[in-house]
């Protein structure tokens, strides 16, 4: 495997390199901070952590730019874990395994980009956090004024943006690093909140004369629950239980055990049911297996071209589920709508809400759904929501809405915005696009404690995060990072500007 060390800029992706050696999912954020705040006062960086977590690095501004103003560079420490079905690893204490690959595309363009082993890579957000952190250990990027926060668990709740307390931070502008697609600057993003609907589970003994069998589905790509919902990649939950709501109308299979994804804001990449069957359906059932698994190549073979669904027979069960919660359970799980809801009809291309059934998993007496909803506009997210809620309370379901977290609403007098979309355009000679995200970024929540920041978000090309399949472009990296140097360096003539030349 090759390494990341002749990699440029080289300042950056050591820093990158460092960071995949230490665990850090979210919820564990321990190894990660304590080397973040050795490294800076080894530096001899002022740093301080509040209640929840959160790291604040402040660095002089450059000699003749002190009454400048301030600039936030803003990255989370966290990451997603999730890794291939045959792959060993433990996020908690083994290292991400970074390499380079080379890629062509249907035009004989090669690209360079890096990818992790079996897992995901943490590109997201790790390479704005090495770009930060890069700005703080450089002696030749000009800028005023310098802050960089870091916070923990953006990825399973957002808790370090929910608890960023006012007066912790003096600067007037705030760059976030977590974007993904270079050529975009991101001024708004969507708002969420998750969903857990819970069923009391029921059982009885299994019927004579039954086999046991163990159905899974793999080999999916899975995803970002925001930015890769719609591209059409399946949900491995929806597409089971498909098939089991098929199978028990036909063969009355009767379940025992069903679980599916991992995180809420992940596309499920993998799902497997346990159940019971009468020996003479047997044959039938694996006759119709057949059938969908190939009528799910055909129909979805241009996107998820190594979908997977493998029978075996495990142990005998003495317990299944009863017909009413078996049926309660499968038909609200198909009746739940998943992917795009709604593209937006203000801005092109941009997907307005979605909902992501991430998780359904068994916890002893109880049967648990996990789903992500997402929208640009709080009217779109309520409206998605009862539709969740009367989908699952028609089942008989209890659920629970938290974690709810604000949009971030664009400001087209961003000054910000103007000096890193003119920036862009003097670096690289175009334009970029203006964007909203369809995801959950922090601005939002800063706005709370922070009302009068200008943000701004963008960064460089990452494809596929929150699955094995992430990997960032070498290429966009150092276009990124040519562009957050620039935008530094240019931020003391940008905020000088009037809301007349924005316009």
């Amino acid at each position: 495997m090759d390494t990341l060390s002749h990699l440029q800029p080289s300042n950056l992706w050591q820093l990158f390199d460092k960071i995949c050696s230490i665990p850090h999912p979210s919820k564990h954020e321990q190894k990660i901070s304590a080397w973040i705040q050795a490294w800076a006062q080894d530096l001899g960086l002022s740093i301080k952590e509040d209640e929840v977590g959160n790291l604040f690095i402040k660095k002089p501004a450059t000699q003749g730019m002190e009454n400048r103003k301030g600039v936030i560079l803003q990255a989370h420490m966290d990451m997603v874990p999730q890794k291939n079905a045959d792959t060993t690893h433990d996020f908690l204490t083994d290292p991400i395994k970074p390499y380079v690959i080379t890629e062509t595309d249907a035009n004989g363009d090669k690209s360079d980009w890096v990818t992790a082993e079996g897992t995901t890579l943490g590109a997201d957000n790790g390479i704005g956090l090495s770009s930060a952190l890069a700005v703080l250990a450089s002696t030749d990027v000009p800028h005023g004024p310098l802050e960089v926060l870091v916070t923990i668990d953006e990825e399973a709740g957002m808790s370090g943006a929910f608890g960023l307390e006012a007066g912790w931070l003096e600067g007037d502008i705030l760059i976030n690093t977590d974007s993904e697609q270079e050529g975009e600057v991101y001024m708004g993003c969507a708002g969420g909140i998750d969903a857990t609907a819970t069923f009391n589970l029921k059982f009885e003994n299994t019927p004579n004369n039954t086999k046991a069998f163990n159905l899974s589905i793999s080999g999916l790509k899975g995803g970002h629950s925001g930015v890769d919902i719609h591209t059409g990649r399946a949900n491995a939950n929806k597409l089971l239980v498909r098939f089991l709501l098929e199978a028990s109308n036909e063969f009355d299979i009767r379940l025992t055990e069903l679980n599916g994804g991992s995180l809420r804001n992940a596309i499920p990449r993998e799902a497997n049911a346990s159940f019971v069957i009468a020996n003479d359906k047997i044959a039938l059932l694996k006759e119709r297996l057949a059938t969908y698994l190939a009528t799910l190549r055909h129909t979805l073979g241009s996107v998820e071209t190594d979908i997977d669904m493998l029978l075996i027979s495990p142990e005998e069960f003495d317990q299944c589920w009863t017909h009413d919660t078996q049926h309660q359970i499968l038909r609200a799980l198909n009746a739940c709508s998943n992917g795009v809801i709604r593209m937006s009809d203000d801005i092109e291309g941009i997907v307005e809400s979605s909902l992501n059934l991430g998780v359904i998993r068994c916890k002893g007496p109880k049967f648990v759904a996990l789903t992500l909803i997402r929208s640009l506009h709080d009217d779109g997210r309520a409206e998605t929501q009862r539709t969740v809620q009367s989908v699952f309370e028609l089942a008989g379901a209890q659920i629970v809405f938290s974690g709810a977290y604000p949009g971030w609403k664009p400001d087209t007098s961003s000054l910000i915005m103007k000096t890193v979309r003119d920036t862009y355009q003097d670096l690289f000679g175009k334009i970029p696009e203006i964007m909203v995200i369809h995801a959950g970024l922090e601005c939002g929540l800063f706005k709370t404690a922070y009302p009068h920041w200008d943000m701004v978000s963008f960064g460089p090309t990452i494809k596929f995060p929150h699955s094995p399949d992430e990997k960032v472009e070498i290429a966009t990296v150092n276009q990124y990072w040519l562009l957050l140097k620039a935008v530094l360096a240019a931020v003391p003539v940008a905020v000088q500007a009037t809301i007349a030349e924005v316009n």
